[in-house]
């Protein structure tokens, strides 16, 4: 087995950051000789050069930029080693850090994420929203423990991912009692016409929601369309339209925002998912709330 020497790739890495000898010199508090020569022994044991000079600055080749993604890896994945290990010896709390898609509906992240507060063990959480695609990126470079989304991580990722599904809820239509009343009778023939209130074309709800239609024959009026789905529910709080949201948080829904149910669309079930790395230190909260999930919320 060919053994790799991490102080090499140590150095090799600061440099890679750096683009220059002399602040990886400052990083490291290493002669400049010393971290050339430790390079171009990780170089020789590769087989493979790993920088070009432009000028001043040091340029990575093709294998070198190849070199300094594992490198990255390599050293996220030891620092939350290091992190964990810290935090499960000495008391201080456990650090979870869930990037939530911005699809996914506020009380239903609410409700997940605190079922890893309720662990023995104290949790500090850092929650982060963004698009899928970046939760995506920061997941891979070890800057997250996991992302919960209402759709898997495409296929086309590079990088080693798992999807797992935490289970799915039916979707309900919502409305102000006024609204309701009229669109509940007849429903859902009723919905012909009728303001609506949906999420953007690239959220995996509207393309439920438009296929669910269009088998139903049903044209209605859209008002409004929305990335975020708080920003949604808050418009439809105000009358301007019918919106949908996740059955297994209808209570939820009707309380926070007062509204009513309008009605559920039969057989339309959306899915969710805590995506996670391959090569990650199983984390207890983590676990936590994918056994919540599956267990109590979306059985």
């Amino acid at each position: 087995m060919d053994w790799l020497n991490y102080h090499h790739l140590l150095y090799f890495w600061s440099v890679a950051k750096h683009g220059t000898m002399t602040k990886a010199c400052e990083e490291l508090r290493l002669a400049q000789p010393t971290i050339s020569g430790q390079i171009r022994l990780l170089e020789s044991t590769l087989g493979e050069r790993l920088f070009i000079r432009t000028g001043r600055r040091l340029a990575l080749t093709e294998m070198g930029h190849l070199v300094f993604k594992y490198a990255e890896d390599i050293f996220a994945t030891g620092q939350e080693l290091m992190n964990t290990v810290k935090s499960q010896g000495n008391g201080h709390p456990t650090r979870l850090v869930v990037g939530v898609a911005d699809a996914i509906p506020k009380p239903l992240s609410t409700l997940l994420l605190k079922s890893a507060l309720k662990l023995y063990r104290p949790t500090r959480l850092i929650c982060q929203e963004d698009k899928l695609r970046q939760l995506l990126i920061d997941l891979t470079a070890h800057r997250s423990d996991l992302v919960i989304a209402d759709t898997p991580a495409p296929p086309g990722t590079k990088e080693h991912i798992y999807n797992h599904p935490l289970g799915e809820s039916g979707v309900t239509l919502f409305a102000t009692a006024k609204l309701a009343a009229k669109f509940r009778r007849d429903f859902p023939h009723s919905l012909r016409n009728a303001p609506m209130l949906l999420p953007t074309a690239n959220a995996m709800l509207r393309r439920l929601l438009d296929q669910w239609m269009v088998n139903h024959g049903l044209h209605p009026v859209i008002v409004g369309e929305f990335d975020d789905s708080a920003t949604l529910k808050a418009f439809g709080q105000d009358g301007y339209g019918i919106f949908p949201g996740a059955s297994v948080i209808e209570k939820e829904i009707c309380r926070q925002y007062r509204v009513q149910v309008v009605g559920q669309l039969e057989s339309l079930k959306q899915h969710f998912y805590a995506i996670t790395v391959e090569r990650r230190v199983r984390h207890q909260a983590v676990l936590a709330l994918v056994r919540t999930a599956r267990q109590s919320l979306l059985s």
